[in-house]
């Protein structure tokens, strides 16, 4: 933690006064680092006000309480004696939730004069409109879409292709278990019977690229058919291979006298 200055109490209580609307400032010092983590993680400011606090950790802070649940932060501008910083908080509660605030512009916070006047006019012009304006958006999905927006599951489908990729390099899938449906759509794509493998198998000419451009297209017409695809490996061989036989020699055979 950096030295507390002792004026920041007087500059915090003397900002809140001149600031629009009704403001009140509540002071804090911090007689441990992990204090100040409970203002510090609801920061709403990724600019040089958030990189000072994550770095300085300070030892003592005050938060300023004004209308319509707007919060103000306030600490010491390490190595400038004659600024202090200001920043927003985040808006809290058990409504409030992580994605509410995904689409939302940061309103970021400024450095400010150690005079509470000029201070406040500062604060009143470039932090008080954009956070206003965040706060309410904010406030706003979290009202329009309280839980996250999670991905739904995939419809059942009832029939299934899945291309397996071999390890020869081979990519296609065993005949039989090709969907009639989708038998027409593997050929306009490049896909080729082999009756000696009784299986539907993409050419290595095409090359890596190729092969995957015939692919996502192939997806992107059956599914549109409802018909689902798989893409797996096949199965490692896990056993080592048998060492090569050397052949044994002849027996010598004597001659006979």
């Amino acid at each position: 933690m950096t030295s507390p200055r002792t004026d920041l109490s007087d500059f915090a209580s003397g900002l809140a006064t001149r600031l629009p609307g009704t403001w009140y400032c509540e002071y804090q010092h911090h007689a441990q680092c992990a204090d100040q983590f409970p203002h510090t993680d609801e920061l709403w400011a990724a600019g040089h006000v958030g990189y000072i606090i994550s770095q300085y950790l300070p030892a003592h802070d005050a938060v300023l309480h004004g209308p319509a649940n707007q919060r103000l932060y306030v600490a010491d501008r390490p190595h400038y004696p004659h600024q202090f910083v200001v920043a927003p908080l985040a808006p809290n509660g058990t409504h409030i939730k992580p994605h509410h605030f995904d689409a939302v512009e940061e309103p970021n916070g400024i450095a400010v004069p150690k005079d509470p006047a000029r201070a406040a006019a500062r604060v009143a012009r470039r932090v008080l409109p954009r956070y206003e304006q965040a706060l309410q958006a904010v406030l706003d999905i979290a009202a329009d879409q309280p839980d996250p927006p999670h991905r739904p599951a995939p419809p059942q489908v009832s029939q299934v292709l899945t291309l397996t990729l071999y390890g020869d390099g081979a990519l296609g899938a065993p005949y039989e278990s090709v969907p009639p449906d989708a038998r027409m759509t593997l050929y306009a794509h490049g896909f080729q019977y082999h009756p000696h493998q009784s299986a539907f198998l993409l050419p290595t000419a095409y090359g890596d690229s190729g092969r995957a451009l015939r692919v996502h297209s192939v997806v992107q017409q059956l599914t549109a058919k409802g018909i689902g695809v798989n893409l797996r490996h096949s199965a490692l061989t896990t056993g080592a291979a048998p060492p090569p036989t050397t052949p044994k020699a002849a027996p010598s055979v004597g001659r006979t006298r």
